[in-house]
């Protein structure tokens, strides 16, 4: 969905998102919808795409939107992904449409004179986002689905190993369901390379306030703290995200009670 927003166009990096109010003033949900900007075009009037799947909350609402229709929407929200200075290899890693998030940092990577190589997956043929473009950007393009409908049969995470050895890649940059961050880290971290991954918590508000997006981080100090994933985030360093404790206040948290237990209203992972 494309809309005219010429302040957040003008304010976007890469890796920031949306959050939008679905379902009208009328609607029983009250919670607003964190989505990934794909694209901006500050000057083309200031538009701002973003991307959301079928099965979103409100997503039928959404698609009946029409030309002139107005939106309640707030951003660009979060942190978001580092840039190296001098030119890298860069092996940029998308799962469903989670991979909405990575075309305008590989445009931004690629003024910097970075090499960008895409590793995109999704269940099947039908869910893959932005295959074509990233096989026009990137240097190499490796498509996945796990029913063999397109590329290899897999996960991105089985063949993102190949992909980082064959580009001998220097930094991995990630979009996608937690799980599928969590491999991203584990292998980077075997390869000695840092990764960058951009986490998909339910978002609440995207100012912070709601607390319904927070994840145990390890702060530069090596101390655990409960961070807010639309504020903190949703850009992280792999290696610092504690993905087993996911969903849970680890004991050893700054300010965590005594004994370790599901966090109250998160969802069990």
């Amino acid at each position: 969905m494309t809309v005219v927003a010429p302040a957040i166009a003008e304010r976007f990096r890469p890796g920031q998102f949306v959050a939008i109010s679905v379902g009208g003033t009328g609607s029983p949900m009250l919670m607003r919808r964190g989505l990934p900007i794909h694209d901006v075009k500050p000057d083309y009037g200031g538009t701002v795409e973003f991307v959301f799947p079928a099965d979103l909350p409100g997503a039928g609402w959404l698609a009946e939107r029409r030309v002139r229709d107005s939106l309640d929407l707030v951003g660009p929200l979060g942190r978001p992904f580092p840039v190296p200075r001098d030119p890298v290899h860069c092996v940029l890693v998308g799962s469903g449409y989670g991979s909405a998030g990575l075309f305008m940092l590989a445009d931004r990577l690629q003024q910097r004179g970075s090499r960008v190589d895409f590793v995109l997956g999704a269940t099947s043929a039908d869910r893959v986002f932005g295959a074509l473009r990233a096989r026009r950007m990137g240097q190499t393009a490796t498509l996945a689905t796990e029913d063999g409908s397109l590329g290899v049969r897999g996960r991105v995470t089985d063949v993102l190993p190949q992909v980082i050895e064959d580009a001998r890649g220097d930094v991995v940059y990630a979009c996608g369901p937690m799980a599928m961050l969590r491999t991203v880290a584990a292998v980077a971290t075997e390869f000695a390379i840092p990764s960058q991954v951009a986490v998909r918590e339910i978002v609440g508000c995207g100012t912070g306030v709601c607390m319904s997006c927070v994840l145990p981080v390890i702060g530069e100090d090596g101390i655990t703290r409960m961070v807010r994933s639309c504020v903190e985030g949703p850009v992280f360093r792999g290696e610092r995200l504690r993905f087993d404790d996911v969903g849970t206040i680890p004991f050893d948290a700054l300010g965590a009670p005594g004994a370790r237990g599901p966090v109250e209203g998160f969802r069990e992972r």
